[in-house]
């Protein structure tokens, strides 16, 4: 039901509360985290970011999610792309070498060529994801959320027992 809560509820920040470029920049900082292996030192200081920004959190979780997904299908891409970086640009092996000799670099995995590859990934594609989310947000308010509630299937939830009595339930304070 945790999932069905924050689909419901992203699904109704769509329609209206944060704008669209806290909606947008909570799934965009959703991203960077869902394609970078998450115990590492550079996805623990993006969660506080997130939790510090005035972005929307519901959508950097369920973003999270899905490029979770996305990323575990583009690992092979992401070792290349790290292992390029990494490997066979010459300029920056002094750099990478001192890095790792750092006290705290070391905690980033920043010498694993999937985490430098999806790290650089994420980055690249920030903006893109940032934009695009804004960009649908704005498009769905104005035209796509009238008609996705004349669907048969958003009657249907809308009035289902299931959903009212979890909705009961939950305003109750039987479920968190």
């Amino acid at each position: 039901m945790f999932w069905l809560k924050l689909i419901r509820d992203f699904i109704k920040i769509l329609r209206e509360g944060q704008t669209p470029a806290q909606i947008a920049g909570g799934f965009a900082a959703g991203s960077l985290v869902g394609f970078s292996p998450l115990l590492t030192l550079q996805s623990i200081i993006i969660w506080i970011i997130i939790l510090m920004l005035d972005v929307n959190l519901s959508a950097a979780i369920l973003s999270f999610t899905i490029f979770s997904i996305i990323a575990f299908i583009l690992d092979p891409v992401f070792h290349w792309l790290g292992f390029q970086i990494l490997t066979q640009v010459t300029f920056l092996k002094e750099f990478w070498t001192s890095l790792y000799n750092a006290p705290i670099a070391p905690l980033t995995r920043f010498y694993n060529t999937v985490v430098m590859g999806s790290l650089v990934f994420a980055l690249v594609f920030f903006f893109p994801i940032y934009f695009g989310m804004k960009k649908f947000v704005i498009q769905y308010r104005k035209h796509i959320g009238s008609r996705v509630e004349k669907l048969k299937i958003y009657q249907i939830l809308k009035k289902s027992s299931v959903v009212r009595f979890y909705t009961k339930l939950r305003d109750f304070g039987g479920v968190r």
